[in-house]
């Protein structure tokens, strides 16, 4: 496994769309295993491919507690087939705008239809936290970043604010 570089908002290749994966094979495991120990190693608890610069529709998630053991699952080609008309809010950040966070208001819960390790196709169904990371990792494949559901306003600040620090070498 390998450490992978996060690219940091604001950047073009975060708004690309993603490209579907034709086979879950040795190359895409490999990916969701570096992205896994990549994910783990900055403090994340979801990662999506476009934001270790490969352009495909895959993600790793762990939400599980600090005092659990880990529950890493890896998708490709994950696709929301149902979410819950009931809306939460949650306080966001991503690895792709560190230190950064805003209030985001997404389906309470969620199914999401993937690939898993084996190629096989699974339904995973999501509440709470897991929802939320489902649904802003998937968000990533669509070059949807967390700052594009708030106001202009606070989507602004943060971007200027991440640009700066880009700028001065503090990230």
């Amino acid at each position: 496994m390998a450490l992978l570089p996060l690219i940091i908002a604001p950047d073009p290749r975060l708004k690309k769309l993603s490209m579907p994966v034709g086979k879950v094979d040795a190359r895409i495991n490999r990916l969701m295993d570096d992205m896994l120990e990549t994910m783990y190693a900055a403090n994340g608890i979801g990662l999506a491919a476009p934001q270790v610069d490969e352009l495909l529709r895959v993600i790793v998630v762990d939400v599980s507690d600090k005092n659990e053991p880990p529950n890493p699952i890896g998708l490709a080609n994950p696709e929301v087939v149902w979410a819950d008309e009931e809306r939460i809010l949650y306080n966001e950040g991503c690895l792709s705008l560190p230190e950064q966070y805003a209030d985001v208001v997404r389906p309470k819960a969620v199914r999401v239809r993937y690939l898993d390790r084996d190629n096989r196709p699974q339904e995973i169904a999501g509440t709470g936290l897991l929802a939320t990371v489902l649904q802003h990792e998937i968000d990533h494949l669509e070059g949807t970043l967390f700052v594009d559901r708030v106001s202009l306003l606070k989507r602004n600040m943060i971007l200027r604010r991440l640009q700066k620090l880009k700028k001065v070498g503090e990230l």
